[in-house]
């Protein structure tokens, strides 16, 4: 396990909301954050089959380009009912017949989609990936078990948020404060889990 010495770390994404969260959330052992976003780097084509594959060629693009590490995250919302869809195709249900991505485009697909499923147990799913420039990663991968309720509820958050509570609460992702939903999400158990394998555990 390599563990992360740098002060400065690139972070793989164009999502504004995503790239808030891990800053938050890696605040304590980065002194500079960059986003894929901000130096211009492409967004590679998602063609791997899983949550982990995803996030492995999207961390070591952002790595190569920019010269410093970089972290991609890949995640996405798995219905047990639609089979484990929408899946790593979770942004892609979200795009529009116009190009544009909405999501309560997304949550309309899924309600649909379920139909009169009796089952609206969910999970979220998010794999890290933090890669070098010289191609070496470390993969931790997360999970945020629970259910869906419509129609979506709650303004913060992002994504499929507003219809995911949580397994042993009454409101949605998109009704909680940040610390709340950082405390059990997806993404800050995989983030746990990095932290303690890479990190030395001193805050910067």
């Amino acid at each position: 396990m390599r563990k992360f010495t740098d002060s400065e770390l690139v972070v793989a994404t164009h999502n504004a909301g995503k790239a808030r969260e891990i800053a938050d959330l890696l605040g304590p052992y980065i002194s500079t954050f960059y986003t894929a976003g901000e130096l211009g780097l492409p967004e590679p084509e998602e063609t791997e089959s899983t949550f982990a594959g995803n996030a492995r060629l999207k961390a070591l693009a952002a790595a190569k380009a920019s010269g410093k590490p970089a972290l991609a995250d890949d995640s996405g919302l798995s219905v047990t009912a639609l089979g484990g869809d929408p899946g790593i195709y979770s942004a892609r249900w979200a795009q529009k017949p116009d190009g544009t991505r909405d999501f309560s485009y997304a949550m309309n697909k899924v309600e649909e989609a379920m139909g009169t499923a009796e089952d609206r147990s969910a999970a979220f799913v998010c794999a890290l990936c933090l890669a070098w420039p010289d191609g070496h990663v470390e993969i931790f991968e997360g999970r945020a078990e629970g259910h869906l309720e419509f129609p979506p509820r709650g303004t913060h958050g992002f994504g499929y948020d507003p219809i995911f509570v949580p397994k042993g609460q009454t409101i949605t992702f998109a009704q909680m404060e940040p610390d709340q939903k950082h405390a059990m999400s997806h993404r800050a158990d995989a983030f746990r889990q990095l932290v303690v394998a890479t990190f030395e555990g001193e805050a910067v």
